[in-house]
C-alpha cells in the first residue's frame, strides 16, 4: 500500500466549509479512481494546520492522479482556502494496524 500526504494551512474559521466542499466535490470522484483505498483528514482548529492522508493500492495508482491533473484541479478548487501552498509527499505504508 502507498500513502500520499498533503500538508496545508487554511483559515481556522473555514475548516468546516473546506470539509463540506471536499466531501461534496472531491470524494465522489476520488472514490472512483483506480487503487483508491481511503482518506484521513486531520485539522488543528486553532492554527488551521491540516494533514490529508490518502491511501492507494500502489505507488503507481497514487501517482496516476497527478499525471491526469486531478490533484492539480483539486488544489485549484481550494486555492482561496490556503494560507500557504500545500506540500505533497508520498510514502510506502510499512505498518498498518486496524484492531
Amino acid at each position: 500500500m502507498y500513502a500520499r500526504l498533503t500538508i496545508s494551512r487554511i483559515s481556522p474559521d473555514r475548516i468546516d466549509e473546506f470539509k463540506k466542499r471536499y466531501e461534496e466535490t472531491v470524494l465522489p470522484t476520488t472514490r472512483s479512481l483506480k487503487g483508491y483505498r481511503g482518506v484521513y483528514a486531520l485539522a488543528d482548529r486553532k492554527t488551521g494546520n491540516g494533514v490529508f492522508i490518502t491511501f492507494w493500492e500502489s505507488e503507481e495508482d497514487a501517482l496516476a492522479n497527478e499525471r491526469d491533473r486531478f490533484y492539480q484541479e483539486v488544489v485549484a478548487k481550494f486555492i482561496t482556502f490556503y494560507k500557504t501552498p500545500p506540500i505533497r509527499e508520498g510514502y510506502e505504508v510499512i505498518l498498518q494496524d486496524n484492531p
